[in-house]
């Protein structure tokens, strides 16, 4: 479906001093500095699978994204997507492929979503059997029958958000891009989104996905990649990043006595939630968990406990931690 190969962007932008004499300098000749927003990505992505693609803020994920659709130029490198180069081949790309954007709208604010559809079977050339089958089908799916008669200014954001999914897919796309797609929504929103992502990705679609909300990522990806300061830091299946980090466990915990300050191998303290109760964080390969519950039974008395794997969050904080520590030892 994808193939990137040696994707490299740079940018040159000013210097500007900061002192008066830099200053005096810069308006006679100011210096220039690159910046390499992606260094030499190479991946494929199969279809129908559902790629995370995540990072830091500044880590080259939108950049790669706007080459990958075809709106930006690399500096060196090739991409094939759908057999095609999309910078190149932009108007046949750009008719198999869709977007959702959290943080900007397709629709038109003044008039009704429904003719916002029409305006786009009208541009991607949709035959009016096949766009009335895949609108009812779009409708029904995401239950907003009522909804799309309405001017888009009256819906809330989640209806709004539905709308604009039913935007991206009515050309049926092979491959579809989505930024934030759940930004802002509410709980039920997000797992109606959710859930219509997952049955378009039951029916073959390809999707690649970048937010910052590890939820979608959790309930959506199958694999994951993880981008920072423009190169690929890990590429893995959920499941794989746990176990990059070791067999840890968060285990919450409501006791009889208070829990001091702990300084034990393979034991820290990751929330203390109230008097009594705590989350700690375990690796079960230093401090076996049946010894873990027997020594803090004895010490504090457990009155309730939860034991869980690692949350996504506090894998990724971990990942993007490491990036950040191997930048700066680059630097030195």
């Amino acid at each position: 479906m994808i193939e990137v190969r040696n994707l490299t962007k740079t940018y040159m932008t000013h210097e500007r001093g900061h002192t008066l004499r830099e200053v005096a300098k810069n308006l006679i000749r100011r210096p220039m500095k690159e910046i390499r927003a992606v260094n030499d990505l190479s991946f494929t992505v199969e279809q129908g699978e559902m790629l995370a693609f995540l990072g830091p803020n500044g880590a080259g994920k939108s950049t790669t994204l706007k080459m990958l659709t075809g709106v930006l130029h690399p500096t060196s490198g090739e991409v094939r997507a759908l057999g095609l180069i999309p910078w190149k081949q932009r108007r046949e790309y750009v008719g198999r492929i869709g977007a959702v954007f959290g943080q900007k709208s397709q629709l038109l604010w003044d008039i009704p979503p429904a003719d916002a559809f029409y305006m786009n079977k009208a541009i991607y050339g949709v035959p009016d059997r096949d766009y009335r089958a895949t609108l009812d089908e779009l409708v029904t799916l995401l239950d907003v029958g009522d909804v799309i008669r309405k001017p888009t200014r009256q819906l809330s954001l989640g209806e709004r958000m539905k709308c604009e999914f039913i935007m991206a897919m009515l050309h049926r796309p092979e491959l579809v891009f989505l930024d934030e797609p759940t930004i802002g929504l509410d709980m039920i929103a997000k797992e109606n989104i959710r859930g219509f992502i997952r049955s378009m990705n039951r029916q073959g679609v390809t999707f690649i996905l970048t937010t910052h909300d590890l939820g979608d990522v959790e309930m959506l990806a199958e694999r994951v990649m993880v981008i920072n300061h423009g190169e690929i830091v890990v590429d893995d299946s959920l499941g794989g990043l746990r176990s990059r980090l070791g067999d840890k466990k968060s285990v919450r915990l409501t006791t009889e006595s208070a829990v001091p300050d702990i300084r034990q191998q393979g034991l820290s303290i990751i929330e203390r939630i109230g008097p009594l109760e705590i989350e700690i964080e375990i690796d079960i390969s230093l401090l076996p968990l049946k010894r873990f519950i027997r020594e803090f039974n004895e010490a504090y008395g457990i009155i309730d406990m939860a034991i869980e794997s690692l949350p996504i969050e506090a894998i990724m904080k971990e990942l993007y931690s490491e990036g950040a520590k191997s930048e700066i030892a680059a630097s030195r």
